[in-house]
């Protein structure tokens, strides 16, 4: 399995990116896929995740309402979307996948990750 993370960069506050992570070797539309983010001299944190079955969705509350994930299963490919981006949220960007049926928060339920792709936000 493989995951690939893609689309980060440096953007201004206020501006937006867009993520992407593409996945290989495993069946995309059975999987939940999910975004953490770690900032330098922080402990990983959950942003959102996307389950597979049922279309369940969560959000961190830090992010709710500015990111969006989605996913395009015939592409085998889970996006992330930061609007209104905050330099809090500069940090390396992970996604992962999961066996279980719906959206988890949890690290430790993600058995893939992928190398990160690192977003700052200036002030």
């Amino acid at each position: 399995v493989q995951l690939q993370a893609s689309g980060g960069g440096v953007v201004q506050a206020g501006g937006s990116l867009r993520l992407s992570c593409a996945a290989s070797g495993l069946t995309f539309s059975t999987y939940t896929m999910g975004w953490f983010r770690q900032a330098p001299g922080k402990e990983r944190e959950f942003v959102t995740a996307s389950g597979w079955r049922g279309g369940s969705t969560i959000y961190a509350d830090s992010v709710k309402g500015r990111f969006t994930i989605s996913r395009d299963n015939a592409k085998n490919t889970v996006y992330l979307q930061l609007n209104s981006l905050k330099p809090g949220d500069t940090a390396v960007y992970y996604c992962a996948s999961s066996t279980l049926t719906r959206a988890t928060m949890w690290g430790h339920n993600y058995s893939y990750w992928g190398q990160g792709t690192q977003v700052t936000v200036s002030s």
